[in-house]
């Protein structure tokens, strides 16, 4: 269950008009958070991006499951159950509770590097290689066409 803080942030982001992807954010910034803390870990940043993706999609953040061929089908079939449970499909009774005792246990054994600086650097780093120049170019314009924004304020 994401804290009431994190669901807060997230409403205020969509108060404000940003996209879905920046209001996912804040979950998986708590996510960051709990690995710091110790409360778990992660096998990779990529693991902890995907946990925090998850609670927003299930606290109703309107992240649609990527489409097929982004992903594996395993993944997708998951976000898409992440996203309905948030979007008012009724709530079911989940798995079982010895598979999440066992899932939790599981996060608790990783290490808590997945949240380091560093490898959120490399991870970053990693996402912005997969993307093509047109796409790198157009996200730079924006931000700097926010931090102007944001000095003529």
């Amino acid at each position: 269950m994401p804290e009431r803080k994190t669901i807060e942030r997230a409403r205020k982001d969509k108060r404000e008009g940003k996209a879905p992807s920046t209001q996912a954010g804040e979950f998986i910034r708590e996510e960051m958070e709990h690995i710091r803390e110790g409360k778990h870990g992660a096998r990779s940043s990529r693991q902890a991006i995907a946990i925090g993706l998850s609670k927003a999609r299930r606290a109703g953040v309107d992240l649609p499951p990527p489409r097929k061929g982004q992903t594996s089908e395993r993944t997708r079939k998951s976000a898409k159950r992440a996203y309905e449970r948030g979007h008012g499909a009724p709530a079911r009774q989940s798995g079982s509770a010895k598979r999440a005792r066992a899932s939790k246990k599981a996060l608790k054994r990783e290490p808590r590097r997945a949240a380091s600086h560093a490898a959120l650097a490399r991870q970053a780093k990693s996402a912005a290689r997969r993307r093509s120049a047109k796409q790198r170019s157009a996200s730079a314009k924006r931000a700097a066409r926010t931090r102007e924004a944001h000095a003529a304020t």
